[in-house]
């Protein structure tokens, strides 16, 4: 069995998940920030496309001696596996999380990528998995997660682009949205699924309303798949 997949993402009013400019990505609250914390704490790993982890210095730490202890609690590692998608390899050598090496680094990518990419990462990466295809498998890049380092729990943080192409290969189990009161606007903001998108409303990702919380003028709302879906 596959691992299990969590997205979770914060979004605005209009749903964006960062300016036009993507000079803003974090406006979430403290206890959003805390909720994302606390998400990392039940993964084995966390996944992330590269943009996003170039363009906000993610490094995909635990948080801290707080978090740390809850993933003990969790019976967790001390830090998650990090694993980043990077279809054409061009994730960049000086990314902030190559700086820290406190948990093993991951690199998927595509056979289509050039090959002098793909051995640049693997001089920096821990381990680099490589789609036979032009795109990546998410499917077969997730059970090779799990037949090769036992990952059980995924928690995936965009951006748009990967979580569009994760909900339409159909492995996505668990969605959490912190709805937060702000408007961005802007054509080219970027959104929850960015990405190619589905042509037809019968091949649009389903889910039901799990729970709904309010905390000051924010919505942390999960939605999730039933287990006769989940593939």
């Amino acid at each position: 069995m596959r691992p299990f997949v969590r997205v979770n993402m914060a979004m605005t009013a209009d749903g964006k998940v960062a300016t036009a400019s993507r000079s803003i990505h974090t406006f979430g609250s403290p206890r959003d920030a805390r909720h994302l914390y606390e998400l990392r704490a039940g993964a084995d790993a966390i996944l992330c496309g590269a943009r996003t982890v170039e363009e906000t210095r993610a490094t995909l730490g635990s948080g801290g001696p707080r978090f740390e202890a809850l993933r003990q609690r969790n019976q967790r590692a001390p830090q998650a596996l990090r694993v980043v998608v990077s279809g054409s390899a061009s994730l960049s050598s000086d990314a902030a999380l190559w700086e820290k090496r406190f948990s093993p680094i991951l690199v998927w990518t595509s056979a289509s990528a050039p090959s002098d990419q793909i051995a640049r990462l693997r001089s920096l990466a821990d381990d680099v998995w490589t789609s036979p295809g032009p795109d990546i498998d998410f499917r077969a890049a997730l059970d090779s997660l799990a037949r090769s380092h036992g990952v059980r729990d995924v928690i995936v943080e965009g951006g748009g682009a990967l979580n569009d192409a994760l909900f339409r290969a159909g492995v996505v189990d668990e969605l959490h949205l912190t709805w937060c009161p702000r408007i961005f606007g802007g054509r080219a903001a970027p959104t929850l699924a960015d990405g190619i998108g589905v042509p037809h409303l019968g091949d649009a990702a389903r889910f039901q309303l799990k729970s709904i919380r309010r905390h000051a003028d924010e919505l942390f709302l999960v939605f999730n798949v039933s287990g006769a879906e989940r593939k």
